[in-house]
């Protein structure tokens, strides 16, 4: 689905859903409580990262920086599974392709399985923070501070999954940076907090027109970063088809610009497609001190 367009800001629409959030709530709740009585204890580290908004806040990036930092395998569930994706996602398909060691489907399964082999490396898992099922040893949350809190609604009538008292189960929090940045988007003092930029190389050269278009979270967030002069944005995780493919090439050809995706919809694409249409890959920057402050906290779990 899209992200709903009420999700960023306070309108009728979203107090009319505050009663339904509630019942949301209740129900996550019971749900958390009945997870937590079969908690399993990993013999490696679990380091999880997680969000309390529902997607778009370019959490896997984050997760491939940490991986690759610390040659750690990943563990998620492996969202919208296709045949486009190898049948394990387009999230764990970006995180393959940077040689990661990745792990999609049951996550008690594959955390367990990953005990059972030699090596004491921590394992990241990527999502999950609203899963007690594994107990985390240190558990990261990730902001995107153009967007914050949202419109600080849970779910439906808002984009947080729970509320914000749910950063106190943090032990860090990593925000990326964005101008300008979400008012009233304030983490309390006493947690660590790190910071992260992202930088989207665009693929053609400097004047050409482009007819960008995504099925992320939060796509003007590309749109903007690539000065895209046409957009098309479709729900996340879309599974596009060879007619959209059809369709995306007449209408940018109709506006003499160039077709330009993100890796996330790239490995989305048939592959006729990834063939005919570049993505604008996304580099990004952990501030070092993160690092410091990692290697310190692995050194008591280890």
């Amino acid at each position: 689905m899209k992200t709903p367009w009420w999700f960023t800001r306070k309108t009728p629409l979203a107090f009319l859903l505050v009663p339904v959030s509630w019942i949301y709530y209740g129900a996550g709740r019971v749900v958390y409580g009945m997870r937590r009585m079969g908690q399993i204890k990993s013999r490696r580290p679990i380091i999880c990262v997680g969000n309390i908004l529902a997607g778009g806040v370019g959490k896997t990036p984050i997760v491939r920086e940490i991986a690759k930092f610390l040659d750690a395998p990943v563990v998620m569930r492996g969202y919208k599974k296709s045949a486009q994706t190898g049948n394990i996602g387009d999230e764990a398909t970006m995180l393959a392709a940077a040689h990661l060691q990745v792990h999609t489907g049951d996550r008690k399964s594959n955390v367990m399985l990953l005990n059972r082999q030699k090596g004491g490396s921590p394992i990241v898992m990527d999502d999950g923070f609203q899963n007690p099922g594994i107990r985390k040893d240190i558990s990261i949350l990730v902001f995107d501070e153009k967007i914050g809190f949202g419109n600080g609604f849970l779910l439906p009538a808002g984009p947080l999954r729970e509320g914000r008292r749910a950063l106190r189960r943090a032990d860090a929090v990593i925000i990326i940076r964005g101008a300008p940045a979400k008012k009233k988007f304030v983490i309390p003092a006493d947690i660590p907090v790190f910071y992260a930029a992202n930088k989207t190389v665009n693929p053609y050269a400097a004047g050409t027109a482009i007819a960008a278009f995504a099925g992320i979270g939060y796509p003007k967030k590309f749109f903007n970063a690539v000065g895209a002069v046409r957009t098309k944005s479709f729900p996340d995780h879309y599974q596009y088809t060879d007619a959209d493919i059809a369709k995306l090439q007449a209408w940018a050809a109709r506006r003499g610009a160039k077709l330009l995706t993100t890796e996330k919809d790239w490995v989305r694409l048939p592959a006729d497609a990834q063939r005919q249409i570049p993505f604008a890959p996304l580099e990004t920057t952990i501030d070092d001190n993160f690092y410091v402050w990692l290697k310190e906290k692995l050194n008591v779990h280890i």
